[in-house]
């Protein structure tokens, strides 16, 4: 019995410092980016997407919890702009994103702070371009950084996959809004 315990332990401790060795040697950041097509000008687009309080009415992620508390500081479309957000759903969890710099008509930066359920902050972006002059591709991009040693679930789960279906859902549904 002592034996089995005893290579039970040592099993458990080689897999921890292989999970610590490989950490060294992962990649640290990650980055999800998906486009879309919208039958609306570029300005159009441009001054719906730039205020937040809009992402409700397109994001996957309002959608998680509709009885969620938001919560809203300054002045919406503005740098420095904040939406909290804060729900009992572990999948939507609490945190607050705010609108960091933007290039009229072009682009939108955001930093999005997580506190629960695992604190964490990243960034998101927005751009946008005329493809015609009834026409915009918007890309949404999402990106982030995992500290040693959480990096080592960047080999184990697919950020892409995950974020990316939401962020083309997302599309789809502001796609949907704007031209209905």
């Amino acid at each position: 019995m002592k034996k089995a315990l005893k290579i039970t332990g040592l099993i458990i401790i080689f897999i921890i410092m292989a999970l610590l060795v490989t950490g060294l040697f992962v990649k640290k950041e990650y980055s999800v980016e998906r486009d879309i097509t919208l039958n609306k000008p570029k300005q159009e687009v441009f001054e719906y997407v730039k205020y937040l309080k809009n992402q409700g009415n397109f994001s996957v992620w309002s959608k998680i919890d509709p009885i969620m508390k938001t919560e809203y500081r300054g002045t919406d479309g503005t740098v420095g702009f904040i939406s909290a957000w804060d729900s009992d759903n572990s999948d939507a969890g609490k945190g607050e994103q705010e609108i960091i710099g933007i290039k009229e008509g072009e682009r939108i930066d955001y930093e999005i702070r997580f506190f629960e359920p695992m604190k964490s902050t990243d960034n998101a972006f927005m751009t946008f371009q005329s493809v015609a002059d009834s026409s915009t591709n918007l890309k949404w991009g999402f990106f982030g950084r995992m500290k040693y040693p959480m990096n080592v679930m960047l080999v184990f789960m697919d950020m892409d996959a995950m974020l990316g279906k939401d962020l083309e859902g997302g599309l789809s549904n502001l796609k949907a809004i704007l031209e209905k």
